[in-house]
């Protein structure tokens, strides 16, 4: 039995690659809700009336949704996480594993406080405590979908949600361009479980049979490599 769970920007095909997964695996897919989450519109919303603000003058301005959306998202996930390692056989699209790094981001970049952010920071630390109780203690992979702001730009758009485009919000441009880099620290830094990286550029997994093929065979091996590793030290 496996438990998966996916990471990467958005629009980096996480949904895409969970449902291919899922197919080839027979684990359980778990996917978090965005057309449904009632918060995020909010937050781009929020994100062009602080830049607006600053531009204006008000230096401190900041989206008075940040912090509202990140705890929406960390209790989300972690309902996820915990019927996933009790589970125990499914892949997720997303995880609570890298909620953190939006919470960061909005705080470095002055749109949360950081009152609000050792608040979250505790609640983070009090609900991972919580998963040591599961039957289940981690993921036994994460795959993390890396993608140039080139190929996650076109697939935003590609997809249409009137509130990620760019040409509706320049602002988000500097936006996905440090989400991207903020991934790329934290995944050089994430030790919860073993972990590997996909090559969202090079491989078009959602239309191209022959690089969905490759994606697969890449995990697959990956897996075997983890289990190995656990029976060596079992």
């Amino acid at each position: 039995m496996t438990v998966l769970v996916m990471a990467g920007v958005i629009g980096s095909g996480k949904s895409s690659l969970t449902q291919i997964v899922a197919d080839r695996l027979g684990t359980q897919p778990f996917y978090e809700s965005v057309d449904n989450n009632p918060v995020l519109p909010l937050f781009y919303k929020g994100n062009k009336i602080a830049e607006e603000k600053r531009a204006a003058g008000d230096l401190e301005a900041r989206n008075p949704y940040a912090f509202l959306l990140q705890i929406y998202f960390l209790n989300t996930r972690f309902h996820s996480i915990k019927a996933a390692l009790t589970d125990d056989n499914n892949v997720l699209d997303r995880s609570i594993y890298e909620d953190a790094i939006f919470m960061k981001m909005n705080t470095d970049n002055g749109n949360a406080t950081e009152e609000e952010y050792l608040i979250y920071k505790d609640l983070l630390n009090n609900m991972m405590e919580e998963l040591k109780g599961l039957p289940k203690k981690a993921p036994d992979l994460l795959i993390d979908i890396h993608v140039s702001y080139e190929t996650m730009v076109e697939r935003i758009t590609k997809r249409g949600r009137p509130y990620e485009q760019i040409t509706t919000d320049p602002s988000l441009t500097d936006y996905y361009q440090t989400l991207i880099q903020y991934y790329r620290t934290w995944y050089a830094n994430y030790d919860k479980s073993p972990k590997m990286q996909i090559d969202g550029d090079r491989y078009d997994f959602v239309s191209n049979p022959a690089d969905r093929a490759a994606v697969m065979e890449q995990i697959t091996s990956k897996l075997h490599a983890v289990r190995g590793d656990m029976n060596a030290t079992a």
